[in-house]
């Protein structure tokens, strides 16, 4: 297992759409446990394949909070086939948005399906935490970040600080001296 770099705003791989997982070999077990590696690392409660620059339709998940055993979910191919219309709001983070917090409305409960870590299709209904993660992952897996759930002005705001961000972090190319004949 081995900790991934994780890719962050203003990347544009990050708006990339995945692609359905297809094969289930040792290459997608060492994915899905790298995957979890990085995420309990940054730390993190989810995490999509394309945050470390997979383009595949992988979430890894734990919610649990403190002290609670953990309980590591691997989702593969998930999709939400329904939603409540109770709504939950809960302030979302993202690694690949750091430091950065921000109120966001999602439906309270939602059922996926998907396919285990051994390609068999399972459902599960989840409500609070989960829920939220759920459907904040599966937002990366369309090409989607949580703060396009957040008004006009919040969003681009945020992009604009990233974008300085990564302007002055990216490296500067020396100038070269004129030369004259």
């Amino acid at each position: 297992m081995a900790i991934r770099p994780i890719i962050t705003l203003p990347d544009p791989r990050l708006r990339l759409v995945s692609e359905p997982v297809a094969t289930f070999d040792g290459e997608l077990q060492l994915l899905l446990d790298d995957m979890l590696e990085t995420m309990y690392e940054a730390p993190g409660v989810g995490l999509a394949a394309i945050q470390i620059a997979v383009p595949k339709r992988i979430v890894v998940a734990d919610a649990t909070r403190g002290d609670e055993p953990k309980n590591p979910m691997f989702f593969i191919n998930p999709e939400i086939v329904w939603a409540s219309e109770e709504l939950f709001v809960y302030q979302e983070g993202c690694l690949s948005v750091p430091d950065y917090f921000e109120d966001v409305q999602r439906p309270a409960r939602v059922r996926v399906r998907y396919l285990d870590r051994m390609g068999a299709t399972q459902e599960i209904e989840a409500d609070g935490l989960l829920a939220t993660v759920l459907q904040h992952e599966i937002d990366h897996l369309e090409g989607g970040l949580f703060i396009d759930h957040l008004s006009r002005l919040k969003r681009e705001r945020v992009v604009k600080k990233f974008a300085k961000a990564a302007a002055r972090a990216a490296p500067v190319a020396p100038v070269a001296d004129k030369v004259e004949a």
